[in-house]
């Protein structure tokens, strides 16, 4: 009885093994072994998902697109047995997206891949500043970049700044570098400075401020002002009320 269900059994376990697919992502630029795409900003990147069983696939096989978990818009031309996804043009936001296709009447077969978009710091031109004498001085300039920048400076008229010789303060969250001067003296803070962040990958950016300082104006406080001009038109007005009163009488 052994002998006669044994080749049976071995069939049939067979013949499920040829029948079970897996799915695979293929993709331009080409997935790296961990599942990564590396790409650029501006740039594109197309995904093929398609059966994986050593066999030809059924036909009436629906394939399922998400990216970070939301389920991605497909025609009905591009979910059988094969489905492609086109992201165009690349953007911040696709930094760090993870596209995943599963089979539709079963979501553990799977496959997924992650962008990985570099970009380097959006630093280039020049901007004038313009700021009076014991005034406060901000300048600041974006470090924000993938990978991270891996050095960031700020030069006064082409030598390092002096953060203590000028009274600044400079503050780095990852995202912007801001330098700041509380009080401004124009011989001590007068010029061009420039912003330089260097990129493992792009290289060095950056930016010039060119700062002008201004004498100090003398600004009057504008409430008192206004309240003074508000009592002085009333108190003419009731001069002539008044006055006014006064004529009308006498000539009656």
């Amino acid at each position: 009885m052994k002998a006669m269900f044994g080749p049976v059994i071995f069939h049939l376990l067979l013949f499920c093994a040829s029948q079970t697919f897996g799915v695979q992502i293929q993709s331009v630029p080409a997935v790296t072994s961990d599942g990564v795409i590396h790409t650029e900003l501006e740039q594109t990147v197309s995904l093929v998902c398609q059966l994986d069983g050593g066999h030809e696939p059924p036909v009436n096989e629906e394939l399922v697109w998400l990216r970070n978990g939301a389920v991605v818009s497909l025609t009905e031309g591009n979910k059988k047995g094969r489905s492609s996804v086109c992201v165009t043009p690349v953007i911040y936001g696709d930094n760090g997206a993870t596209f995943t296709c599963h089979l539709s009447k079963n979501a553990t077969v799977t496959a997924s891949v992650t962008l990985n978009v570099t970009y380097h710091p959006q630093l280039s031109g020049s901007e004038e500043v313009a700021v009076e004498e014991e005034a406060e001085l901000v300048l600041q300039c974006d470090s924000w970049a993938n990978p991270p920048v891996s050095s960031l400076s700020w030069t006064l008229n082409g030598s390092v700044v002096d953060l203590i010789a000028g009274g600044f303060t400079l503050t780095n969250d990852g995202f912007t570098s801001k330098l700041t001067a509380d009080f401004v003296e124009k011989g001590l803070h007068e010029g061009t400075y420039q912003c330089i962040a260097t990129s493992p990958i792009y290289g060095e950016s950056s930016r010039q401020f060119r700062v002008t300082v201004t004498e100090k104006t003398l600004k009057l406080p504008l409430n008192p002002i206004i309240a003074g001009v508000v009592v002085v038109c009333l108190t003419a007005i009731l001069a002539v009320v008044s006055r006014w009163d006064r004529i009308t009488k006498c000539c009656r």
